[in-house]
């Protein structure tokens, strides 16, 4: 790939359109089929939320 193919795409801003399987940064159509059938990735894929959530699971449980 050459750079000027090269694409970036904030994750906050990344869309996965579940028709077509492409990714872009539209929120209101694909740009590759023009479907309005998108899925935000940033609630998906975004790990800070994961490390936080996962880290309820590591309080040690209190002895009775």
């Amino acid at each position: 790939m050459t750079a000027d193919t090269l694409q970036h795409i904030p994750l906050t801003s990344a869309c996965l359109c579940q028709d077509c399987d492409s990714v872009g940064n539209s929120s209101m159509r694909c740009p590759a089929c023009a479907s309005v059938v998108l899925m935000g990735l940033a609630g998906v894929l975004d790990r800070k939320e994961e490390i936080a959530a996962s880290n309820l699971f590591l309080i040690p449980a209190m002895a009775a």
